[in-house]
């Protein structure tokens, strides 16, 4: 997906959002350019939200983007949430977590009236194949590694920093594990079982979530609903 691409399918989305709405703001490059728009509107058309960010880098970005924020100790409820996706099945259902901000952008979608996912065209999927990212406590992760075998995964690999020596921290302070099942056949079901296990907070599967896919496709938008 070109840069000009993502703009467009950022664009987009952005018009989705009303006036006086309550938005959560995922993370990653393709949002970055919904979050510009709404920073734009904000300042030129004296666009009026509260928003909530997923991430300590989407904070930033909205910061600096002039876009007011809130939390859910004020609200309790988003309008839209506007976030992408690693991966997307014919069912629409979803891999999240590239960025490691999977367990906020969870509970961010979770908790919107409409979640909207914006992609390029190379993450639609006939079924869900890649890594399943596995946000884990510290003190847990090696026996979470291990019981996730017993759910059919092929390898887990401990998510590491870059730039740096070590584990890969999440803005809540847990580590990543990014567990390979090869295709997956009922992901609602594995959703579930992961999150049964002792020492997960949350899992990157997002069953039955999104209500419109804008897809990036050869220089135009395509919406899937």
């Amino acid at each position: 997906m070109s840069e000009e691409e993502q703009k467009l399918a950022g664009i987009e989305a952005a018009r989705e959002v009303e006036e006086g709405g309550y938005i959560g703001l995922g993370t990653g490059s393709t949002v970055k350019y919904a979050i510009e728009e709404l920073g734009r509107r904000v300042r030129e058309d004296g666009l009026e939200i509260k928003c909530i960010p997923t991430s300590a880098d989407t904070r930033i970005l909205a910061i600096k983007n002039k876009i007011p924020l809130t939390t859910f100790e004020e609200i309790h409820e988003l309008d839209i949430a506007i976030d992408g996706a690693d991966q997307i099945s014919s069912g629409y259902t979803l891999i999240k977590g590239g960025g490691a901000a999977l367990f906020r952008e969870k509970v961010v979608a979770s908790n919107s009236k409409r979640f909207i996912v914006v992609v390029d065209k190379s993450k639609l999927s006939e079924s869900l194949d890649i890594a399943v990212p596995v946000e884990v406590l510290p003190f847990a992760w090696a026996v979470v590694s291990e019981r996730l075998k017993a759910l059919g995964c092929k390898k887990s690999k401990l998510r590491c920093a870059t730039g740096k020596s070590g584990p890969l921290l999440t803005d809540n302070g847990n580590y990543i594990l990014d567990a390979s099942f090869g295709r997956i056949e009922y992901p609602q079901k594995l959703e579930e079982e992961i999150n049964d296990i002792v020492g997960v907070v949350e899992n990157g599967i997002f069953c039955s979530m999104a209500s419109k896919i804008i897809v990036g496709r050869d220089g135009r938008i395509e919406v899937l609903q």
